[in-house]
């Protein structure tokens, strides 16, 4: 073997070592390029996932945000509602004709009169003279003040023991304790 042919022989080896290396460098450059590219698939598919949970909750919670402010809208509305029923109710008693006034009158003194309780009518009760003719008020000895009270209708009795509110506004306060969930039923069923 010549010295061109040992030359010859080291320069084919080194190429061919360099071959080799370049060829197992790229196929290593190719993995990790492959695992990086399935790395940034996976972070990628994580964030889009992060993402979608977040979209989610955030649509989640600003739709039970939404459901709450109507139902404190509805709920509102709904008080208004019974408010004005009440409202109404009371303005029906303050209008009541003579007879049915003075029905009421005597039903609420036989009930909570007591011997010399002293009858405070209110501003705008029109029947004081119809009541102090009634006969309950004579038979239990009921006095009447002079001085009329912004009581919200009817009357009030002055007791030695208590006093007892039989206004209008008191009785449909009593009313609305007891049957308010009855009467939002009736109104808002359905």
């Amino acid at each position: 073997m010549s010295k061109e042919d040992i030359v010859e022989r080291i320069i084919t080896d080194a190429q061919n070592e360099a071959s080799a290396i370049i060829a197992e460098a790229e196929k290593r450059a190719d993995a990790a390029v492959k695992e990086a590219e399935l790395r940034a698939e996976r972070d990628k598919a994580g964030a889009r996932a992060e993402a979608d949970m977040r979209v989610k909750a955030i649509t989640e919670g600003r739709a039970a945000s939404a459901r709450l402010d109507c139902a404190k809208i509805e709920l509102a509305e709904k008080r208004r509602v019974l408010e004005a029923v009440y409202s109404e109710a009371l303005k029906l008693l303050s209008e009541m004709d003579e007879k049915t006034s003075l029905k009421l009158a005597e039903k609420l003194l036989s009930q909570y009169a007591e011997k010399g309780d002293e009858i405070v009518f209110s501003k705008e009760y029109k029947y004081c003279d119809g009541v102090k003719k009634l006969e309950i008020v004579k038979k239990l000895g009921l006095t009447v003040c002079n001085n009329r009270e912004d009581i919200g209708g009817g009357f009030v009795l002055r007791g030695k023991t208590s006093d007892k509110d039989t206004s209008f506004r008191a009785l449909l306060e009593a009313d609305r304790e007891q049957n308010i969930s009855d009467i939002a039923v009736g109104l808002f069923a359905g």
